[in-house]
């Protein structure tokens, strides 16, 4: 290996630890606080914040409800009016992305901000 050689591939390694230290700089710098934001027929209704623990009571025009419940780190609909409940039985909620989604009564519980959600597969 000649002089030159060594000076390129030390070069290439100072420019790679460069980028990746700031792009972990950024990252960091730039995450959010995650959030609950609960829309109903598509309209936004509110932002609440996962790392406080809280019951928000979702009352709907036409008199059914859904009561979310924010509880370590955690959204979930705990309880509905509607009849099938599948949005009750939906595991809690945490990660940037996820939803939680009550279809007869068209509310829709999403997840900003914060952590993304990891990858668990892949597909060609």
């Amino acid at each position: 290996m000649k002089k030159n050689d060594v000076i390129l591939i030390a070069g290439i390694l100072l420019f790679a630890l460069a980028a990746f230290g700031g792009l972990s700089w950024y990252s960091a710098a730039s995450t959010q606080k995650a959030e609950a934001v609960v829309e109903i027929d598509g309209q936004e209704q509110g932002h609440y914040p996962l790392e406080q623990d809280t019951t928000v009571d979702i009352q709907l025009v036409d008199g059914s409800y859904n009561l979310l419940e924010i509880k370590d780190g955690k959204a979930d609909i705990i309880e509905a009016s509607c009849p099938d409940k599948i949005c009750v039985n939906h595991h809690p909620v945490s990660k940037r992305g996820e939803s939680l989604v009550c279809l007869p009564n068209k509310v829709v519980v999403e997840i900003k901000n914060g952590e993304g959600m990891e990858v668990d597969g892949t597909t060609h």
